[in-house]
C-alpha cells in the first residue's frame, strides 16, 4: 500500500500538516507499521509515538537503519539530522496510529461482529460470560481482555486490557482470516482516551459500573466518566445496542450519550424496577455456585453460575444482555452461563493437596469498589474469620489507597498490608497511605495477628492488621494460621504471575504462592 494511501485514512483533525520527502513522487510502498523501532524491518511507516518511558522520536536513526520506508512524527528532525526517507508530521502521531492501522489492515472491525464492554469492574468476567452463551449458539469468537487474547486456538498473555490500536487491528484482521464470527473486547478508560479503538465501530456497546481508578491518570472522576463515555458517543455502529447496568449511579449519563449516538437501550437491574428490561428477580449465593432468576417482556430463565459473589449477579445481567442484543435465545444463555470457566484471578478459589484447610480466594479486586464488593460477597459465606490479604500498586493513584484499606477494615476480621506492585516507589510509603484506612483496627505484629482463638471469639474482638512488606511472606503467614473453618482472601493481583519491583518484573503468582502455603500447611 502507498503511504499517500495510508495517509488519505487520517482524518481532518490529525491529516498530515508537513510532508518532507525530497521530491513529490516519492511515494514508498508501505509494507508494515511498527511503533517499536527495534521491530522495524525493510519497507515499514515507523510511527514515533510518546510514552511514559520513552519517546520514539529518540530513535527515527535506528528506524531508519533497519529500513524503515518512511516515519511519522509530531515534530520534525532538526535540520542537522537529514534522513533519506519521507517524514510525516502530524498533530497527534498516537491517535493518527489507529486510522493507519485499521486502513492497513483493511478495516477489520467492519468485518466482525464487534462487542465492547467498558466499566471499572467486571469487564472481564462479563466478556467471559458472553463468550460462554455465544458459543452454545455455535458463534465463534475471539476475546480481547486483561488476561489474555485468544480466538481460534491462538492464544496470547495480553499487555494492556485495550491493546494499542495496531496490535489491536492486527488481532482484528487475524481473527477476521480465522472466521471468527463476534470479537468481545474489554474496552479501557485508557484506551478509549488515547485512541487505541479509533478506527473500531461497536454492535454492542456495554456499561457495568464506575468507581474510582486511574484517576492518576484521569484526574478527576468527572474526566474517568467522561473517557468511559466515548464508548457510546464516538464508538458505535449504526443500529447498535447499548446495554446499561441501571443500578449504577454513571447509568442515566451513559444512557444520555448512547440514545443521543442513536443507540437502542437495553437496560439491565435488580428487581422488579419497570425501567430495566432485563431483571434480576431472585437469587442465591453459596460458595460453589449462583443461582439465579432472570426476567424480561418474553417471559423468565433460571441459570446457574458457576461464579460467586453478589457482584457477580451485575456481570451477569450485563452479559445477558449483550446475549440478548445479538439474538440469542434464553436456552442457550442458561447453558452458556451453566458452562462458562473459572475466570482467572477473579474469586478463583486455590486449593492444596489436603481436603481440612481454609478457603483460599484469589480475586484481582484492585479498587476501593471492587474490594468493598468482594469482601461483601464473602463476609456471609464465612463459617469462621474473613481475613485479608491486600495491597495497593505504586506509582498508581494515591487517593484510592485508604479507601480500599477503609473497605478491608469494614468487612475483614483480620488483615495483612502486604506490596502488590511497588514499581518505583518505596513500599513502606504506599503502605503508610494504606494505614490510613485501618485505624478503625488494632495494628499487632504479625506473629501477633492469629493469637485470637479460631472462630469462637465476636467479631468485635477481632479488629487487628499487621504491616508485611513482602506479599510471599504475608501469603503464607495467612494461610499457615488460618483455622479450617476460616476464609482467607488476596486481593489485588488476580491473574497476575508477576511482581514490578523498580521497573523489573519477577515472576510471582498469588494463586501459586497459596497453593504452596497449603500444601505446607497440610504437612505440618
Amino acid at each position: 500500500m502507498r503511504l499517500s494511501s495510508l495517509l488519505d485514512a487520517l482524518p481532518r483533525e490529525n491529516e498530515a500538516i508537513e510532508w518532507r520527502r525530497k521530491n513529490a513522487s516519492d511515494d514508498p510502498t508501505i509494507r508494515g507499521i511498527r511503533y517499536d523501532s527495534r521491530l522495524v524491518s525493510p519497507g515499514d511507516l515507523f510511527v514515533a509515538l510518546r510514552g511514559v518511558n520513552s519517546n520514539g522520536h529518540d530513535y527515527l536513526e535506528r528506524a531508519i537503519s533497519l529500513g524503515a520506508a518512511a516515519l511519522v512524527v509530531e515534530e520534525m528532525p532538526g535540520a542537522d539530522e537529514e534522513f533519506d526517507r519521507p517524514i510525516v508530521r502530524v498533530r497527534d502521531s498516537r491517535r493518527a496510529l489507529a486510522p493507519l492501522a485499521a486502513r492497513f489492515f483493511g478495516n477489520p472491525a467492519t468485518e466482525l461482529s464487534l462487542v465492547g464492554v467498558t466499566g471499572t469492574n467486571g469487564k472481564t468476567s462479563t466478556t467471559y460470560l458472553v463468550e460462554s452463551m455465544l458459543a452454545q449458539s455455535g458463534w465463534r469468537t475471539g476475546l480481547i481482555g486483561t488476561v489474555e487474547i485468544r480466538y481460534a486456538g491462538e492464544r496470547e498473555v495480553a499487555v494492556n486490557t485495550t491493546p494499542e490500536s495496531l496490535d489491536l487491528q492486527r488481532t482484528l484482521r487475524a481473527m477476521c482470516t480465522a472466521q471468527v464470527d463476534a470479537a468481545l473486547m474489554e474496552v479501557s478508560s485508557h484506551g478509549l482516551e488515547l485512541g487505541r479503538v479509533d478506527g473500531c465501530a461497536f454492535r454492542v456497546a456495554a456499561f457495568t459500573n464506575l468507581s474510582q481508578d486511574h484517576l492518576d491518570f484521569h484526574g478527576s472522576m468527572d474526566s474517568y466518566l467522561a473517557s468511559k463515555a466515548r464508548l457510546f458517543q464516538d464508538h458505535l455502529a449504526p443500529g447498535a445496542t447499548a446495554v446499561i447496568n441501571i443500578d449504577d449511579p454513571a447509568s442515566e449519563k451513559m444512557i444520555g450519550f448512547a440514545r443521543d449516538s442513536g443507540a437502542d437501550i437495553l437496560r439491565v437491574g435488580r428487581g422488579a424496577d419497570a425501567r430495566a428490561d432485563l431483571r434480576l428477580v431472585s437469587s442465591e449465593i453459596e460458595l460453589s455456585e449462583t443461582r439465579a432468576l432472570l426476567e424480561d417482556a418474553t417471559g423468565q430463565v433460571e441459570v446457574t453460575l458457576p461464579l460467586i459473589g453478589d457482584f457477580n449477579l451485575e456481570n451477569l445481567l450485563v452479559s445477558t444482555g449483550i446475549a440478548m442484543a445479538l439474538g440469542i435465545e434464553f436456552p442457550d444463555i442458561a447453558r452458556g452461563v451453566a458452562a462458562c470457566p473459572q475466570v482467572p484471578g477473579r474469586m478463583e478459589r486455590v486449593r492444596g493437596p489436603h481436603p481440612v484447610g481454609p478457603i483460599v480466594l484469589v480475586d484481582y479486586a484492585h479498587t476501593p469498589d471492587a474490594v468493598d464488593k468482594l469482601l461483601a460477597a464473602v463476609r456471609p459465606l464465612c463459617p469462621g474469620r474473613l481475613i485479608a490479604v491486600f495491597g495497593c500498586g505504586g506509582d498508581r493513584d494515591r487517593a484510592k489507597r485508604p479507601l480500599m484499606a477503609e473497605a478491608v477494615a469494614h468487612h475483614a476480621d483480620l488483615a495483612i498490608a502486604t506490596s502488590d506492585n511497588p514499581r518505583t516507589e518505596d513500599p513502606e510509603a504506599i503502605l503508610a497511605d494504606v494505614e490510613a484506612g485501618l485505624r478503625t483496627l488494632e495494628r499487632v505484629e504479625p506473629d501477633q495477628l492469629f493469637s485470637h482463638a479460631a472462630s469462637s471469639e465476636k467479631r468485635a474482638s477481632l479488629g487487628r492488621y499487621s504491616m508485611m512488606i513482602d506479599r510471599r511472606e504475608a501469603i503464607a503467614l495467612a494461610i499457615a494460621e488460618a483455622a479450617p473453618t476460616d476464609t482467607v482472601v488476596l486481593a489485588g493481583k488476580g491473574h497476575e504471575d508477576y511482581q514490578i519491583i523498580g521497573r523489573e518484573k519477577f515472576p510471582f503468582d498469588d494463586r501459586a504462592e497459596a497453593r504452596q502455603a497449603l500444601t505446607a500447611r497440610g504437612s505440618r
